[in-house]
């Protein structure tokens, strides 16, 4: 696996997953249980949890990176 682990992930912070060659970029909005969390969808506001992503497993190209924040 590429990119960062789940148990790194922060809150508030943004990042980019691709899966099966879908890409989702996202801003974690609170942890839930376990290596969960709530996401809010950069594109389409649409919030969900990160487990919805990962259900269907981990494809060959599954890779989470921090998205480059301008300060």
């Amino acid at each position: 696996m590429k990119g960062l682990s789940f148990n790194a992930l922060r809150v508030g912070w943004k990042y980019r997953l691709v899966n099966f060659g879908d890409v989702y970029e996202f801003e974690i909005l609170r942890a839930l249980e376990g290596d969960n969390f709530r996401l809010k969808d950069l594109v389409t506001l649409e919030e969900y949890d990160l487990y919805d992503l990962v259900r269907f497993g981990r494809g060959k190209d599954f890779e989470v990176r921090e998205i480059e924040q301008v300060v």
